[in-house]
């Protein structure tokens, strides 16, 4: 087990891979009665084009399948996963992205037992074709609830907007007709693929002994036999750097417009260190330019364009990478073209310096230090940063490092009109009348 040490966050991490390839990571934190755990495969809704564990051919997956195969998990043969959590106290949920599914559990007491509970469902797969079938209409459901919700339609739209291939523009739980066609035996080869042990990461972090932990979870792998770990062969299509559609709207039953202004990022094959300072870089310029403290934010708050729903934001990704910036607005045309006149500004000619950027960067370090206090952030961000190679503990030195001409350079990436989209969300009595 490696120790390592973060002086300047006085934090200690210690790590060790194990046999099977399974990373784990722990952070023990002084004065926290909680500890949280999760169990994280670098498998998320746009691995949908792989050559199987054992197989020399690609196949195509129906889309949902990632997050079909996580609702699936919990049931067992002998019955539900939450209730052996909940006999132990533990609060225990998953999640599917883009890129991961997580499985976790939060809990005060019983820490040993929980965690076991946590290796053993996600590590024994158990599914029939009897089981799928039913699941199907639960799913379904689901689908069916997010289909009604507009702030999640905003959100796809724009993204389906921005991409003509990429599978990232595809709902993350698939379509009604997509899970369909989902079956056991495609569960079972999607597991084997991406559950090793070798694609996972266990990150524990809270009230923990680190080494009476690592002895458990080692004994606890060195039980179990899997396959030989395999790199696992994705396939994507090449996606142009345009967007595929300039704009797009939905009518819904809403009281406001709603818009988004998406911006499709050039730069979306690096990992590690460049891709750090590479997204900071750009979320640093996005608050100098659209931030609460900026004259964009002013003017537009005054003239009634946004209001407290009002964000922006940036995700980075290998092979996929954007910026949206809108709010639920009264006046969509004229925010529309506020936001893109205010980059077209920004393109031309760079406004901001030393001070500018010392500002945004001392507020992003606050934010940074006070989400440390987070079990929940630590664990979902490492995990996530060092899927891409990353090291989220880095992160504050990054920051510190960064100059006003890595804030440009970044910024280049999400420049271009044939890079935007706007995507609108809008009152039904709109439609009606127009």
């Amino acid at each position: 087990m490696k120790e390592l040490h973060f002086k300047q966050l006085d934090e200690k991490l210690f790590h060790e891979k194990m046999d099977n390839g399974l990373d784990v990571y722990i952070l023990p934190k002084k004065g926290f009665s909680k500890t949280f755990v999760t169990f994280t495969t670098k498998y998320g809704s746009i691995d949908n084009t792989f050559v199987p564990l054992g197989g020399s051919e690609e196949v195509t997956v129906p889309d949902g399948i990632a997050h079909f195969l996580e609702h699936k998990m919990f049931e067992k043969e002998d019955g539900d996963v939450f209730q052996k959590f909940s006999g132990y106290g533990a609060s225990a949920n998953a999640f599917t992205s883009f890129t991961r599914t997580a499985y976790l559990f939060s809990a005060t007491d019983h820490l040993y037992e929980n965690t076991e509970t946590l290796l053993n469902f996600v590590q024994e797969p158990y599914f029939t074709q009897a089981t799928v079938e039913k699941e199907k209409g639960i799913i379904g459901q689901e689908i069916t609830m997010y289909d009604d919700q507009p702030d999640w339609r905003l959100y796809f739209g724009t993204i389906e907007n921005m991409y003509k291939d990429h599978p990232v523009k595809i709902d993350i739980a698939g379509t009604i007709e997509s899970i369909d066609a989902i079956t056991a035996e495609h569960l079972y080869t999607c597991y084997e693929t991406f559950y090793h042990p070798s694609n996972m990461l266990l990150f524990v972090v809270g009230a923990v002994n680190p080494e009476e932990m690592m002895t458990y979870i080692r004994d606890n792998q060195n039980k179990k036999e899997f396959k030989e770990p395999q790199p696992i062969k994705r396939s994507f299509p090449n996606e142009p750097l345009e967007v595929a559609k300039q704009q797009n709207k939905l009518y819904m039953d809403v009281q406001k417009p709603k818009v988004y202004v998406g911006l499709k990022a050039k730069e979306t094959s690096i990992q590690g260190d460049a891709m750090m300072k590479h997204e900071m870089g750009i979320q640093l310029a996005l608050e100098l330019i659209f931030g609460r403290s900026s004259d964009f934010y002013v003017q537009a708050y005054e003239k009634g364009w946004i209001d407290e729903s009002y964000a922006f934001d940036f995700t980075l990704e290998k092979g996929y990478g954007f910026a949206i910036i809108g709010s639920d607005t009264s006046k969509p045309k004229e925010l529309i073209e506020a936001i893109k006149k205010e980059l077209k500004k920004v393109e031309e000619k760079w406004p901001f310096g030393q001070s500018d950027l010392d500002r945004v960067r001392k507020k992003k370090i606050g934010y940074f230090l006070r989400a440390l206090n987070s079990v929940e952030f630590i664990a979902n961000q490492f995990t996530r940063y060092a899927f891409n190679e990353m090291d989220l503990f880095e992160a504050v030195p990054v920051l510190e490092q960064m100059t006003v001409a890595d804030l440009q350079e970044a910024f280049v990436s999400i420049q271009g009109e044939e890079q935007q989209t706007v995507f609108s969300v809008l009152p039904k009595k709109e439609q009606e009348t127009s």
